[in-house]
């Protein structure tokens, strides 16, 4: 987009990008949609329901593309289609909680969900006879056109979802870690399911505004995937869901100002490479750990053999 390259010197550069109001504001609501997703990606991981969060982010396309051909903000479509389509799936896969008839149910709806809204998103943008470029940043995201007032509106949706969040976080990890147990131990395990799908449905709607509909799934799986993979401690990888989330967002923005590509594809590039270099050193460090234990000294002194069927 810019004329000027990148310099290499990081405050003359951020200089740059913050001397214009729409990049303050892009970088404003990035890092709202940057906490908001990491939050709302690592309890789906943790939960596996990534599947679900895939097919809501889908949706939001149709739900833009719709608000578009009426003639309203694609900001009411993104919130309409995302959180009615949470309300869907949490309607109809309630009673089946812990059951393999329920996973296979709710993957089965999903995916119908996931397609019907496809085809709905296509016959919207068919319908339409209007400049078609806008609905590529529908689709793979945009920071052009940022206001103030969408920044307060994404503020306000993150701060009401977070503080739900916290409301039911803890009863929330534990029926994600042990849906059994914390159902007997009388935590209300459905009613949490349904809670949750409907925060994330206003996660990705909130989160497609940045990188666009195709694309928000990168940002609420990969920091998430890329932190459980280094740690398995929740409050150490939950702040590292969040942080990677910041970054990688705040580099796409970086680096879309100074390309024509679209923000989607470095905020998904960047983050794709975070989740290859943890899985990598997750892989070193096992290995070198192995190592390790293999030569440890018996009470005889010599080195511990492997156990028959290892290495």
């Amino acid at each position: 987009m810019h004329d000027a390259g990148f310099s290499w010197n990081l405050i003359t550069d951020l200089r740059d990008l913050w001397s214009f109001p729409f990049m303050v504001n892009a970088f404003r609501a990035g890092a709202i949609v940057a906490v908001l997703a990491g939050v709302m990606g690592w309890f789906m991981v943790l939960r596996r329901q990534s599947f679900a969060g895939h097919s809501l982010s889908v949706v939001a396309f149709p739900g833009a593309a719709g608000a578009i051909l009426v003639g309203v903000s694609a900001v009411y479509g993104y919130f309409t289609f995302c959180v009615g389509a949470a309300v869907i799936l949490a309607l109809a896969t309630r009673g089946r909680q812990g059951s393999v008839g329920r996973l296979g149910q709710e993957s089965a709806l999903t995916g119908t969900l996931q397609a019907f809204a496809l085809a709905c998103g296509l016959l919207f943008v068919a319908l339409y006879k209007g400049f078609l470029e806008g609905f590529t940043a529908l689709l793979f995201g945009s920071f052009l056109g940022i206001t103030s007032g969408q920044v307060v509106l994404l503020a306000v949706v993150a701060v009401t979802v977070l503080g739900v969040l916290a409301v039911i976080g803890r009863p929330l990890l534990f029926a994600s870690a042990d849906p059994e147990v914390a159902a007997a131990r009388g935590v209300p395990v459905r009613a949490l399911s349904a809670g949750f799908l409907v925060l994330l449905g206003a996660a990705v709607a909130e989160a497609s505004q940045i990188t666009g509909a195709l694309l928000v799934f990168a940002l609420l799986v990969m920091p998430a995937a890329t932190a459980q993979r280094l740690t398995a401690r929740p409050l150490l990888s939950l702040l590292l869901t969040v942080a990677i989330g910041w970054l990688v967002t705040w580099a796409g923005l970086v680096a879309a100002y100074y390309s024509p590509y679209p923000i989607g594809f470095y905020v998904t590039t960047f983050a794709f490479t975070a989740y290859l270099a943890a899985h990598l050193l997750s892989n070193l460090t096992r290995q070198a750990t192995r190592r390790s234990t293999r030569r440890l000294p018996t009470p005889h002194g010599r080195p511990a053999k492997p156990a028959e069927g290892m290495g």
